[in-house]
């Protein structure tokens, strides 16, 4: 639950970030508007060649902040995420690179592909 007049989660145990995830807040979705701008405009195939063709100046149109730039420019994925993008956003990006959500899921979690696939099949990850 988000306290509208803050900006900021209210304290209860539904709602502290848990470990490893991410509490996508209303004061992460500013802070990653420019990130988020620029995956969505990937659906467009006249973007993406912009973008492919020369990402720096690409990045520079959406107003990035120097470190979600370079996060962009690297596919640094997890600063991608600490820096306000959603995945749902930054996926797109992944898909530009032939990225599936189960190669970030492993970027994510610090575990091969191959690796994630097998515990998903074997029932989730265990968090002890």
């Amino acid at each position: 639950m988000i306290d509208a007049s803050q900006g900021q989660p209210i304290s209860s145990p539904a709602t502290r970030k848990a470990r490893d995830t991410y509490l996508f807040t209303l004061a992460e979705s500013r802070r990653g508007f420019a990130i988020n701008s620029l995956c969505a405009s990937l659906c467009s195939a006249e973007n993406r060649a912009e973008f492919l063709a020369d990402e720096s100046t690409y990045c520079d149109k959406f107003g990035l902040a120097p470190e979600q730039k370079r996060a962009i420019c690297e596919r640094d994925w997890i600063s991608m995420l600490d820096l306000g993008g959603s995945i749902f956003y930054t996926f797109k990006l992944a898909q530009l690179d032939h990225k599936s959500m189960q190669y970030l899921g492993g970027v994510f979690t610090g575990m091969t592909s191959e690796d994630l696939a097998a515990a998903m099949r074997s029932g989730g990850r265990s968090f002890g």
